[in-house]
């Protein structure tokens, strides 16, 4: 009939089956898709129909992509949550670390250097300023003027830090190791000198040995070869760098400020000094010798002065 729909163009009746409540367009269970319902659906790229889902997904790739790579397999390079803070807190330690033995080998060289300028009185010219006093008498004279002295440096420095200041604090510290390693080396020379102790050797020898001594806190044995080998030696360097670094962690309260800094490092320079003290004399009364069976001993020499520049060349902008 004219106006009619052409058979193959009618719209199929869909009838109540199945694939309604299976929310598909599919044929029921049990019976084959017709010609028009597999011309309906569209052709995948690979000639097989895949109802416009895309190719399919295999379980297989998924559970792989799960499991974890094998000892012999490369796994995903992924840094570990925080390693970058951790770095840079292990390179912050690394680099305080070296800055801080740095700081102590300077100040290890300077009181080496220093140790030969430091001038020492002699046995006779103490006898002279301290007329009728015997060794004891005259070891506590010594010992109370050295104490007083290094209980001035640590005021003086705590009274410097009565502001904090972060760049001078290590400064600071740097100046009252080498005041106070000063006053307590001329204190162990001439207590040497009182005791009969005075070990042998030219001026440099005897200022390693009265550095050794210091560093250690014992007296030098001079009546023993083997201990003034370990004086002159090359572990006296390590040992007067790990008493440093003691001292600057004893000494750390000295920069607390508004002054208590100062009394705190008066207290605290006077007790050490006087605790060195007590150790060298116990050790030095041992091997004591009479001041009259003393055999006749050359003054010391002080350390001699730098060369003068000849005459016209003493201004260097000149």
């Amino acid at each position: 009939m004219a106006g009619d729909t052409p058979f193959r163009k009618r719209r199929l009746r869909r009838t109540k089956s199945s694939e309604a409540h299976q929310g598909g367009a599919g044929p029921a269970e049990g019976e084959s898709p017709t010609a028009e319902h597999q011309a309906a659906l569209p052709a995948s790229p690979g000639g097989t129909p895949d109802d416009e889902r895309g190719r399919p997904a295999s379980l297989e790739a998924v559970g792989a992509a799960d499991r974890p790579p094998g000892p012999g397999q490369d796994g995903p390079a992924q840094p570990p949550e925080g390693s970058g803070r951790l770095h840079t807190l292990r390179r912050g330690v690394r680099r305080s670390g070296e800055s801080a033995a740095a700081a102590v080998a300077l100040v290890a060289d300077r009181i080496i250097d220093t140790a030969p300028r430091v001038p020492v009185r002699d046995l006779a010219t103490l006898r002279r300023q301290f007329p009728g006093l015997g060794p004891e008498e005259l070891a506590d004279k010594l010992v109370s003027g050295a104490c007083n002295a290094t209980a001035t440096v640590g005021a003086g420095i705590g009274a410097a830090a009565m502001m904090p200041v972060p760049p001078a604090m290590l400064a600071e510290l740097a100046a009252e190791i080498t005041g106070v390693a000063t006053v307590e080396l001329k204190l162990v020379a001439e207590l040497h000198e009182v005791y009969g102790q005075r070990p042998p050797g030219n001026l440099g020898q005897r200022s390693t040995a009265y550095l050794t001594s210091w560093t250690e806190e014992r007296g030098i044995d001079v009546s023993r070869p083997t201990t003034l080998n370990a004086a002159l030696g090359g572990q006296m360097k390590r040992e007067l760098r790990q008493q440093i670094m003691k001292r600057i962690v004893r000494d750390l309260p000295n920069l607390i400020p508004f002054m208590i800094g100062a009394v705190i490092g008066a207290l605290m320079n006077r007790r050490d000094t006087r605790k060195l003290a007590d150790r060298v004399r116990s050790d030095l009364r041992r091997q004591q010798v009479p001041w009259d069976r003393l055999p006749e001993l050359p003054p010391l020499k002080p350390a001699e002065p730098p060369a003068e520049l000849p005459e016209g060349h003493d201004d260097p902008g000149r």
